[in-house]
């Protein structure tokens, strides 16, 4: 029988089949307007829950999984790698679908389509917008109605973010591997010799990165394709193979609860635009993207809730903004969730 545990190696969650998560600090977006992708400030440091049992609260122990810090209206975005083999991954904010804005669910559903494709989806940076665009993830605290669960269900009793994980059925896997072989033999046919080279090794990750309870609210806009699945339902295992239930907490609490410094806080997104750093522009030619979710078509910006941070903006110029694309650890402890 295949593992069915989640791991953390470093700041990496691994769920079954190979599928590989990490949570990337970043610039947030103002609120107006539609950007480019902002970049990977450093990935925020995961602990399991399981290894606090003295200083977590309880209901987290019931819940299991792991734990990371996150200031107040910090954005960040998921970076998906780790494997080449087909997967379907559920996001949840608050156990909403951060793609369908439906209730969390433990079935894949296409219509509404309430997960992303892996690898063909790299990351996800936010709830799904439509058209091209999704609105980025930002950290609130429960108890204001102002994050994704508070606002789409009319309550906050959950916070955090929930992973699952589906692989390729039998049928679909072993159809998956046949194509693979085939290609594999004419990649070698076709491959000019080169006596002594060395072979490069695979890129690992998203080519962009060149107590208190909180969930997900959402931000600014930005240019991002959420990917329809053109596989056939019937291709994927109609049981998920991993969860995940990633509880964040704010940076006294993590010192609290781990004797850990939490990571300082954000860079100052002014001064990273002003410096020249790089933004990102993500487009894929051959991929359809879903349409605006229904029920996430009403979720309004934190600073409706929280008032504007007043922190200067400044636009990227266009050559800061790089195209992509077309243009073992310990198991983690789940719980009841």
């Amino acid at each position: 029988m295949a593992d069915s545990k989640v791991r953390i190696d470093g700041n990496t969650l691994w769920l079954p089949g190979g599928v590989a998560v990490r949570f990337v600090r970043t610039l947030r977006l103002p609120e107006t307007g539609t950007h480019p992708l902002p970049p990977g400030l450093g990935e925020f440091p995961l602990r399991r829950v399981a290894d606090h049992p003295d200083t977590v609260p309880e209901q987290w122990l019931a819940r299991g999984g792991v734990m990371l810090p996150v200031y107040l209206r910090e954005a960040m975005w998921l970076s998906f790698s780790g494997t080449t083999r087909p997967a379907a991954l559920q996001v949840g904010v608050g156990k909403v679908c951060a793609v369908s804005g439906r209730p969390w669910s433990d079935r894949l559903s296409r219509d509404p389509q309430n997960y992303v494709v892996l690898p063909r989806q790299p990351w996800l940076d936010g709830i799904n917008s439509g058209k091209g665009t999704v609105r980025q993830f930002v950290a609130v605290p429960l108890g204001l109605g102002a994050s994704v669960e508070g606002q789409v269900t009319g309550e906050e009793v959950w916070g955090g973010v929930q992973l699952q994980s589906f692989p390729l059925s039998e049928a679909a896997l072993a159809r998956w591997q046949e194509q693979q072989a085939r290609q594999a033999l004419v990649r070698r046919a076709m491959a000019p010799p080169a006596p002594g080279a060395v072979p490069a090794p695979a890129p690992v990750g998203a080519p962009r990165r060149a107590g208190a309870a909180m969930g997900l609210g959402v931000g600014g806009s930005m240019r991002q394709e959420v990917y329809r699945d053109e596989r056939p339902p019937s291709d994927w295992a109609e049981e998920p193979a991993g969860r995940v239930f990633v509880h964040l907490v704010t940076p006294p609490e993590w010192r609290r609860i781990t004797g850990e410094t939490p990571p300082p806080s954000p860079v100052d997104r002014a001064a990273y635009t002003r410096a020249g750093l790089p933004w990102f522009d993500y487009y894929d030619q051959d991929a359809e993207d879903l349409a605006l979710a229904d029920g996430l078509s009403a979720v309004r910006p934190v600073g409706d809730w929280l008032g504007d941070d007043h922190e200067p903006w400044h636009d990227p110029s266009p050559h800061q903004v790089t195209p992509l694309k077309d243009a073992p650890g310990k198991p983690v402890d789940d719980g009841s969730w």
